[in-house]
């Protein structure tokens, strides 16, 4: 097993791979709460693909044969909690809000401001540049996200209900990169399910403190007991929180993570090609224009930097 891992790790822009394979698995699964949300409270799904994720990263850990508690410092653990709380409690709480408000086209559109808060904060505090080329790729991936966002809005949605959705949306997205800024110096010589396990479960505690003492847990909580809820949000809790999340920590560990976040970006062009798809809305010439640029976008951000 360990020397099939290390093989895997060799190879060529795995990272960038692995960045662009969880924005695929994130936008299925994001349509999937989107259904879920009609019904379901962002604080109950947030908590219940938190507690399914911890178990599953659990059994992964077990059967991997790692160590639940490697020997490292309690600030790494404190650390790597604590970007769970932010990047996964918090940020997904605030998304699965915007996604409510805004349905998923729309919230797609506003999560384009999560690459360039993860590329300013990196810029800043982890010291990272990308080249000429890389930075065209970046711009590709965004002008795709800006081009799309300027079609006519044919969803009837309540002015407040649109600009508390964009506002959330947004600082869902600044918190998402805050607790990619923490954890990335952490991920070198970490385990990934061992770090997504430990990120996990700071947002799992965290969530159940919140319900613990919130006034109205029982209603929140009540359409966890519905089974054909659970048909949808199951695989969606798998997807998102469990083999999404594997694969952005790995593109994170093995690039950089101003790459890794534009090619996570991709999931907004995925979102809306799943929408079409399983929602049926509409594919115009725009949409088609879209998908291209940010195809191109990500080919030229996974040119390595020499």
């Amino acid at each position: 097993m360990g020397s099939l891992l290390k093989s895997f790790a060799a190879m060529p822009h795995l990272g960038e791979t692995l960045s662009a394979a969880s924005a695929l698995v994130w936008a299925v699964a994001v349509i999937l709460f989107r259904v879920c949300g009609r019904t379901v409270p962002a604080l109950a799904m947030s908590f219940f693909k938190n507690v399914l994720a911890v178990l599953l990263l659990l059994l992964t850990l077990a059967v991997l044969g790692l160590p639940l508690l490697p020997p490292l410092p309690i600030k790494h653990y404190a650390l790597m909690m604590l970007s769970g709380v932010i990047g996964v409690a918090i940020s997904d709480t605030l998304f699965f809000v915007a996604l409510n408000k805004l349905g998923a086209e729309l919230t797609a559109i506003v999560d384009c401001a999560y690459a360039p808060f993860v590329i300013g904060l990196s810029f800043l505090f982890l010291s990272e540049r990308i080249n000429p080329v890389q930075g065209g790729g970046v711009v590709l991936i965004v002008a795709a996200v800006l081009l799309i966002s300027g079609r006519k809005n044919e969803a009837q949605i309540p002015r407040r209900d649109l600009r508390t959705g964009v506002v959330l949306g947004v600082l869902s997205m600044f918190i998402s990169a805050a607790g990619i800024v923490i954890m990335k110096p952490l991920l070198a010589g970490d385990s990934l399910v061992w770090a997504g396990l430990v990120r996990t479960v700071g947002g799992a505690v965290s969530l159940a403190v919140v319900l613990a003492f919130h006034p109205k847990r029982r209603a929140i909580l009540a359409p966890l007991a519905s089974g054909r809820t659970l048909t949808l949000l199951v695989p969606a809790t798998v997807l998102s929180a469990y083999l999404s999340m594997v694969l952005w920590m790995g593109g994170m560990k093995y690039t950089q993570a101003s790459i890794a976040s534009a090619l996570n970006q991709l999931n907004t062009i995925f979102i809306f090609i799943l929408a079409a798809i399983f929602l049926k809305e509409k594919i115009t010439p725009l949409k088609l224009i879209c998908v291209a640029l940010a195809f191109a976008g990500a080919m030229l951000v996974s040119i390595p930097l020499k």
